[in-house]
C-alpha cells in the first residue's frame, strides 16, 4: 500500500507563541475531499469549520484511517535556534516518529518546506490549496496553535492573545509597549521603536 504524507506549518510569523508543524499520513486511495467537505488551506476556513474539521480528523484517526501529530516549537526555541531551523527539525522529529521507514511513502509539502532527504517528498508552492494531505497538516496545525494560545490568554489576560493569537496586531504592539513582553514573545522578532 501506498501512503501520502502532508506537511505544513503555522505560526512563522507571529510576535508570540510556539509554530506548529502539522503532519498528517494518510493511504492514497483514501478520498479527504469526499471525508472531509469543504476541505481548503486552513487560512481559506473559519474557525468554525477549522474546529468541525479537526474534530472529525479525531475521528477517523480513532478509526486507523488517518495518522497524525503535531508538534509545537516553543518561542524560546525560536529566539534561540530561529524559526527555519525549529521548523526543520520539527518535521524531521515528526517524520521519524510518524514514519520510520520512508517506503511506500509520498511526501508532499507545502511553500518552501524540505524533509529530510532519505524521503520521497515534493514541495508545493501554495499547496495548502493545492493538495488535500497538506490541506489537512494546514488545519491541524492551525487549530492546535490556535488552541495553545487561547490557553495562554488565560495565563496572561493583559495581552488579549484569543484575539490576535500573538500576530502583530496595532493592539498587540500597544500591549507589548504597555506591558513589555511575556515567557512566550518572540524577542527576537519584536522591534519597539523607542521614540514612539
Amino acid at each position: 500500500m501506498k501512503w501520502i504524507v502532508g506537511i505544513d506549518e503555522a505560526g512563522r510569523g507571529p510576535l508570540a507563541g510556539p509554530v506548529a508543524v502539522g503532519v498528517v499520513v494518510v493511504p492514497e486511495a483514501l478520498d479527504l475531499l469526499a471525508l472531509f467537505p469543504k476541505l481548503n488551506d486552513s487560512k481559506k476556513l473559519s474557525e468554525k469549520r477549522r474546529e468541525e474539521i479537526f474534530v472529525r480528523l479525531q475521528e477517523e484517526i480513532k478509526s486507523g484511517n488517518v495518522v497524525s501529530l503535531v508538534i509545537l516549537a516553543s518561542s524560546e526555541k525560536i529566539d534561540a535556534k530561529g524559526i527555519a531551523v525549529c521548523i526543520r527539525e520539527a518535521i524531521a522529529s515528526a517524520l521519524l516518529k510518524l514514519v520510520p521507514n520512508p517506503e511506500h511513502h509520498q511526501v508532499y509539502l507545502d511553500g518552501s518546506l524540505k524533509a529530510p532527504e532519505q524521503y520521497t517528498q515534493e514541495t508545493v508552492i501554495g499547496g495548502d490549496a493545492l493538495i488535500p494531505a497538506i490541506m489537512l497538516a494546514s488545519v491541524v496545525a492551525k487549530v492546535t496553535r490556535d488552541r495553545y494560545m487561547l490557553k495562554q490568554a488565560e495565563l496572561y489576560p493583559e495581552y488579549l492573545f484569543e484575539q490576535h493569537k500573538g500576530y502583530g496586531t496595532k493592539r498587540h504592539m500597544e500591549k507589548i509597549r504597555e506591558h513589555g513582553m511575556s515567557a512566550i514573545h518572540r524577542k527576537t522578532f519584536i522591534h519597539l521603536d523607542s521614540s514612539k
